[in-house]
């Protein structure tokens, strides 16, 4: 059965604030107590209205605009810039010993560290900067080609881990304050530590980075150089300052700083720089054989050898020499031109092994000497004749 009271609706398409303020309100007298309860707590008095609704704000859909820190850039700046409160970095002075973990070239602006070792930088500032600043360390790669992909380690090392941001090539040592992130629009990986002031006695602020993979890896870096990009920002996001340098991690850095400077020297001065790991080639063994100059060999090419030989000699030689000019001199013999020395030695100890072994294989012929008859007088006898009167 209807309630009588829905027909008293107004049937319009009124907006919702209408529909709010014409909905009917219970009457007290309605609602059934508890036997519990006494009677007066649901009595009010005349002056109020338990059951008040309240009035219906039209604003209570609408949405605030909700600011967010600007994303970082596809493509991060690489260039330095100090800023306002001078941000500079420092490495600790190594030599180029094998026995060395890091070591920094100042000449070629490189961090060259062994895998999981930690590389000590320094920070340095003018002035203090706001309260709850962060170091922010993140890896690019520094060709054009590879800036875009996110540099990763490789499949290897991260199956070897077991941590939450395995995936991270750099990590911060000593601290259990920093944060490994990862940018929601690039996806590139990055670690943040808390800024520290230096301690008495020093200008400098020290933290300690380490990198998780090898240059060579496959899989992850694949022999591509990357950058490291240290920036000092603001607790809001906002970069104070930045400061950018290479990194090379392999098994041996004091060796391979030494060879890439050297290489970098050589360049500079014109000449050619010579390729890591490569020895030189080893001298001809044979002190007998010398070179000969250019025109030493124009002129021998100049020079003609002539070699005698038979047709069936011939026949054999052009099978297999193919720089030689033949001429028929006769039937039986042909007259081979060639034009280097080593080409007509050859052709002369073919010509003599033929000619030998052809004096083995003809049967020797006798020929019995003619003896010339007398046209007058007696016969001379020949050898084994009888004469008549025998």
């Amino acid at each position: 059965m209807e309630d009588p009271s829905l027909e008293s609706l107004p049937l319009s398409q009124d907006s919702f604030s209408v529909l709010w303020e014409n909905v009917m309100t219970p009457s007290i007298s309605t609602i059934s107590t508890s036997n519990n309860v006494p009677q007066e707590l649901w009595q009010a008095e005349e002056n109020i209205d338990l059951l008040e609704l309240p009035k219906f704000d039209e604003k209570i859909f609408e949405f605030e605009d909700v600011v967010a820190n600007p994303s970082s850039s596809t493509v991060p700046l690489t260039s330095d810039c100090p800023g306002e409160y001078g941000f500079e970095i420092h490495f600790q002075k190594s030599g180029t010993a094998k026995s060395v973990t890091s070591t920094f070239s100042e000449l070629l602006n490189k961090l060259y560290c062994q895998i999981s070792k930690t590389s000590p930088i320094e920070i340095k500032l003018n002035k203090e900067p706001p309260q709850g600043a962060i170091l922010r360390a993140t890896a690019v790669y520094k060709k054009t080609e590879h800036v875009a992909e996110v540099v990763r380690r490789c499949p290897h090392h991260q199956n070897e881990d077991f941590v939450d941001h395995r995936s991270h090539l750099i990590r911060v040592e000593g601290s259990q304050l920093a944060q490994y992130m990862e940018d929601f629009n690039t996806k590139r990986h990055s670690v943040t530590v808390p800024y520290e002031p230096p301690q008495l006695g020093s200008e400098r602020t020290t933290i300690l980075l380490s990198y998780m993979c090898n240059s060579s890896c496959m899989g992850g870096m694949n022999r591509r150089p990357i950058l490291t990009i240290l920036t000092l920002e603001s607790p809001e996001g906002q970069v104070l300052g930045r400061r950018c340098f290479e990194v090379r991690v392999c098994a041996c850095p004091g060796r391979d700083r030494k060879t890439e400077e050297e290489n970098k020297g050589k360049q500079q001065n014109g000449t050619k720089p010579v390729k890591k790991r490569k020895s030189n080639p080893a001298p001809a063994t044979s002190s007998t054989k010398k070179t000969k100059s250019a025109s030493s060999a124009d002129e021998e090419e100049k020079e003609v050898f002539t070699v005698q030989v038979s047709k069936f000699i011939s026949s054999f030689t052009a099978t297999c020499i193919y720089l030689f000019i033949f001429m028929p001199l006769d039937q039986h013999w042909f007259l081979l031109q060639v034009h280097k020395r080593e080409l007509y030695e050859l052709l002369m100890k073919i010509k003599e092994a033929f000619e030998i072994a052809e004096s083995k294989t003809t049967p020797k012929v006798s020929v019995k000497p003619e003896v010339s008859v007398p046209s007058t007088g007696k016969r001379l006898l020949q050898k084994e004749e009888k004469s008549d009167t025998d």
